[in-house]
């Protein structure tokens, strides 16, 4: 599948929840066939059936574990989430670290399966996830998500130092995320080569989410 240019992040927020992520993955829709820009929404597992069964925008699971069919109880399967109709998942979010080798195994065992967009702290782990081939790095400096500030504006040469490494490795499209919340930010990063912004704060926050995103949306440019 195409990597959305925006995705969308529920995280546990009440707004994102049950009945209101199918109202806000609505909303997304809407949004999306509106401008023509490919948007994606993560939801929690528990949400995937039901968010994915309402819109046709791609749903992502937030998270797998890396385990197969068995005994493994608690735990997220990728044949669960992708039955359930996600198209992929996140995976090594900064609220949901992994180690390297477990990122690793669950990209060569699920990659065929989903789309795996692998999240990274810094440049250095972005380039060590790059050699495992996910279908795009999301750069997320963990001190910046749910701030106001950037990654964009904050810290410009972790986004350049991040396509630089990664792209020496493997020419896959790398996302930003943390603290991206309006136009500017958004323009910033293309600038500086990314494909398309994770987000979730400035979405979920809003009282009117679909201006956010209109404006979101326009830093994309054509």
């Amino acid at each position: 599948m195409r990597i959305p240019q925006i995705i969308i992040n529920f995280k546990t927020y009440r707004q994102g929840t049950g009945k209101e992520a199918v109202r806000l993955a609505k909303i997304c829709e809407r949004v999306s066939r509106q401008s023509k820009i490919t948007l994606a929404v993560a939801v929690q597992a528990s949400d995937i059936h039901m968010v994915a069964s309402a819109v046709s925008i791609p749903v992502f699971a937030q998270h797998i574990d890396n385990i197969t069919y068995g005994s493994n109880t608690g735990h997220i399967l990728a044949e669960a989430v992708k039955g359930a109709g996600a198209a992929g998942t996140l995976l090594n979010h900064s609220e949901h670290h992994l180690p390297l080798d477990v990122i690793g195994e669950i990209i060569k065992s699920n990659k065929r399966k989903l789309c795996i967009i692998a999240c990274a702290p810094t440049a250095g782990i972005a380039a060590n996830i790059a050699h495992f081939s996910p279908h795009a790095i999301a750069m997320e400096p963990p001190e910046l998500i749910a701030g106001k500030i950037s990654v964009s504006a904050a810290r410009p040469e972790l986004v350049t130092e991040t396509i630089r490494k990664v792209r020496e490795i493997n020419p896959i499209p790398v996302l930003i995320g943390a603290g991206v919340h309006n136009k500017q930010d958004v323009v910033i990063s293309r600038r500086l080569g990314v494909t398309g912004i994770l987000v979730a704060n400035a979405v979920m926050t809003a009282k009117k989410p679909e201006l956010v995103l209109q404006e979101l949306i326009r830093g994309l440019g054509k």
